[in-house]
């Protein structure tokens, strides 16, 4: 009788791992699975090839509207400080003066891009699809 307890204990002390291994796949698969389709969110940029050839002499009828954001996100028009409210309104008057202007916001690298979205989705609003960013690496 005391050989037939001795096997049964050992028996017990057995643990099996397959089950536990199961899971461990299952789980392997679900995260290689869940990981390949994060998409990370931005914007795209397409940067134009930059010159070391200066730009052209700019005729006074043909003055393009640009907009300055400085380090500290304050927003300039012509040296002058303005409210992001009023850009649409400003865009507008200056188009009405120039209607061939173009704009361009001209960005610190440290400024939020925020305000750059602001700017051009008033500009939009008042007409102007030309839009381009500009920004001085120097800064």
């Amino acid at each position: 009788m005391a050989l037939g307890k001795r096997r049964n204990s050992e028996e017990e002390s057995e643990i099996d791992l397959t089950p536990m291994l199961d899971v461990v796949f299952i789980m392997l698969i679900f995260f290689i699975v869940t990981a390949s389709f994060v998409n990370e969110s931005g914007l795209d940029v397409n940067r134009p090839p930059t010159t070391d050839q200066p730009p052209p002499p700019e005729d006074s009828s043909k003055r393009n509207i640009v907009f300055r954001i400085s380090e500290s996100n304050e927003l300039l028009l012509d040296g002058r400080r303005i409210d992001i409210r009023s850009v649409r309104a400003n865009v507008e008057r200056m188009q009405a003066e120039n209607p061939e202007a173009k704009v361009i916001i001209d960005a610190h690298p440290k400024s939020k891009t925020e305000l750059y979205v602001l700017i051009a989705d008033q500009a939009r609003e008042a007409g102007v699809y030309d839009i381009s960013l500009a920004t001085d690496n120097k800064k």
